[in-house]
């Protein structure tokens, strides 16, 4: 195996995992636990409104761009779908519980992981082990990959907290 074959390879194991865990995130939310109804609701919780709206967004886009990144398809386009989910995350929920996954509330430090991962995975590219590389789309990665991803991911994130993200109100001690 040759150096092109270790990045590949290196490449595709990456790709599949996050896009494990983004299937998984998404199945969970629309089967598991309180389904697609208990996700909404927590949404709503989290100023996300309409809940069942977002819960499907969310959903859909976990389940379609872990698939994407499964087989390398339109690559920068399923790393802006991980990248904008989670931004999402973090800033409505994740953010004011400080850095570590394990102190309550969980912070941070998972989703900025997957987010830094999703635009990473953007600008790389999906590797010659990849549709992408059949379909001849590589020209997607590098720089315009890595645009497409923070513009599509960040720039979709931020214009869906402006238009639907109203936090709830701070108790009052």
């Amino acid at each position: 195996m040759d150096n092109i074959d270790g990045i590949n390879a290196g490449l595709l194991i990456l790709r599949i995992a996050v896009g494990i865990v983004m299937i998984a995130h998404g199945y969970n939310h629309i089967f598991r636990g309180g389904k697609i109804e208990g996700t909404a609701g927590w949404f709503e919780s989290l100023g996300m409104k309409p809940g069942i709206l977002h819960a499907w967004l969310a959903s859909l886009t976990e389940l379609g761009a872990g698939a994407m990144l499964i087989f390398g398809f339109l690559t920068p386009l399923a790393a802006g779908g991980v990248v904008g989910v989670m931004l999402v995350a973090l800033i409505t929920n994740h953010l004011k519980n400080g850095f570590f996954i394990f102190r309550p509330g969980e912070g941070y430090e998972y989703v900025l992981t997957l987010l830094l991962t999703g635009l990473a995975i953007g600008g790389i590219g999906a590797g010659e082990w990849s549709i992408d590389n059949s379909i001849d789309s590589t020209w997607l990665w590098g720089w315009k990959g890595l645009a497409i991803g923070a513009v599509a991911g960040i720039g979709g994130g931020i214009a869906l907290l402006a238009v639907f993200w109203r936090p709830p109100a701070k108790n009052a001690a």
